[in-house]
């Protein structure tokens, strides 16, 4: 899907040999206007400043895989529809941010 879309993966690594640490999730929160968590299979939209580092986590107490932010977005789980119209949103010219996997 992102080399269908052209899109540049900024950087990549594995939750299990290095997951993240909360500074990290504080760090990605800070940087995004908009988190799309998925649970189940509805996305939910929220703004970045509501919310908490637990919201991103599973119910084995992890963050979330994958979490991925495209521009000012961070897509926190596995949906491929709305990773889909991330990709797709991007304004034509816009310079390209590369997606960020974690």
């Amino acid at each position: 899907m992102l080399a269908k879309a052209r899109a540049r993966v900024g950087a990549e690594r594995s939750t299990r040999q290095a997951p993240l640490g909360d500074d990290e999730v504080d760090a990605l929160l800070a940087e995004v206007d908009e988190v799309i968590l998925v649970r189940g299979r509805r996305p939910e939209r929220r703004p970045a400043a509501a919310v908490q580092r637990d919201d991103l986590r599973g119910p084995t107490g992890n963050y979330r895989a994958p979490i991925v932010r495209i521009g000012p977005t961070l897509l926190v789980g596995y949906h491929p529809p709305t990773l889909a119209d991330l990709l797709r949103q991007r304004p034509p010219g816009h310079p390209r941010r590369p997606a960020t996997a974690r």
